[in-house]
């Protein structure tokens, strides 16, 4: 997934940018039913309103790459076989034109998505012409090449509560009636996948708001492919296996040199984003079985590690690092404290045995505040 490919995409979802001409989608109610469908041209609507209109259909190509934007990948039997990618197929080619074809992706999105309540698919076609560049980098303005595209949005519809209000045209209070307003897209996706400023009929980007739940019956009906496990799930289970492989063996010290190593590769991650890096650092068995065997712990321990990694994810499955670590946390708990320390600043907490009675020490020089009263620490 190339984070400047997506990025010169998102900056399409201005009206002065696009080439959207109309917003396709249903209404969908809570029994599952389509109440409303409609084909709205952009060029009718207000500028604000079209503003609002694309900028929740960019929203399915926000989040993190890994944890809330996944990269979709086809094999070649599915490109040229699988009945999920020859729809995909022919919504892109007919720019979403092709009503039979609109009909058919409304009914397979209906029966697979778990929502509650009534929500609306929003569907959107596009068409970047794209200048092209020379070997030494410049922008060549006869040189051009197309990429079309489109993207669908699923987002719920919230219902706002009755209130208050007043007119100034009247110069009176009133009760304000409840309505409909349409939230954040909970899950969509954009195809084909844009890779090196082409299309990629090989992939798509698939969005979903929640790190818990992946919706797969809804990237097996579209896609016919399975996504990876949520991001929130991947840490807890990854948390679990580490916790009961290395059992009492874990210290302080082993959970400070995990978190350290596993962020330093989110950190490269990141920095790698600049330059548009095809291979980002992943965390592998191999990974961290390595930084358990720095860390002494006993090859039975690692083994039984492994095998619980094998079992949970795959044996070859790479995890990336930003959905096992909180680079910008680090906690200490016990059933009674709770403490936020700085990652940079985790050496400043030790754990000591003292006169037969476990303590966590933090190093306080100063600074030291107590519910925001500042405290001396005296002999």
């Amino acid at each position: 997934m190339h984070t400047k490919d997506i990025a010169e995409i998102r900056r399409r979802f201005r009206p002065e940018k696009s080439n959207i001409a109309r917003i396709r989608g249903c209404y969908v109610n809570e029994a599952n039913e389509i109440i409303a469908t409609f084909n709205q041209s952009l060029g009718l609507m207000d500028e604000d309103e079209a503003g609002e209109l694309l900028s929740i259909l960019k929203k399915v190509l926000s989040g993190t790459p890994g944890k809330n934007l996944h990269d979709i990948r086809f094999s070649t039997h599915q490109v040229l076989e699988d009945e999920a990618h020859r729809l995909l197929t022919a919504l892109r080619k007919s720019g979403l034109d092709d009503d039979e074809a609109v009909k058919t992706f409304y009914s397979k999105v209906i029966e697979a998505v778990q929502m509650e309540g009534n929500y609306m698919i929003l569907l959107a076609a596009d068409r970047y012409d794209m200048a092209g560049y020379g070997a030494d980098g410049t922008k060549q303005e006869d040189s051009t090449k197309s990429f079309s595209y489109f993207v669908c949005s699923i987002c719920p519809l919230k219902q706002t509560r009755p209130a208050l209000g007043y007119l100034a045209e009247e110069n009176r209070f009133c009760n304000l009636a409840s309505d409909w307003v349409i939230a954040a897209p909970e899950l969509g996706f954009m195809f084909p996948a844009f890779s090196h400023r082409a299309a990629d009929i090989y992939g798509a980007y698939y969005y979903t708001r929640s790190t818990s739940q992946s919706q797969s019956a809804f990237a097996q009906s579209i896609f016919g492919s399975e996504l990876p496990m949520p991001a929130t799930v991947q840490k807890e289970t990854f948390s679990a296996i580490l916790a009961e492989s290395v059992a009492e063996d874990c210290s302080y010290e082993i959970a400070q040199t995990v978190h350290e190593q596993i962020s330093a590769l989110a950190e490269v991650k990141k920095a790698a984003r600049d330059d548009d890096e095809d291979e980002l650092p992943l965390v592998s068995k191999k990974l961290v079985c390595s930084i358990l065997e720095d860390c002494g712990i006993s090859e039975g321990r690692i083994n039984t590690f492994a095998e619980r990694y094998d079992s949970e994810f795959g044996a070859a499955t790479e995890l990336p690092p930003v959905n096992l670590v909180d680079r910008g946390r680090f906690a200490v708990k016990t059933p009674d404290v709770v403490i936020q320390v700085n990652p940079e600043a985790s050496d400043l907490v030790q754990t000591r045995i003292i006169d037969g009675e476990k303590y966590i020490l933090i190093r306080a020089e100063a600074g030291v505040e107590v519910n925001g009263l500042p405290i001396k620490i005296r002999d």
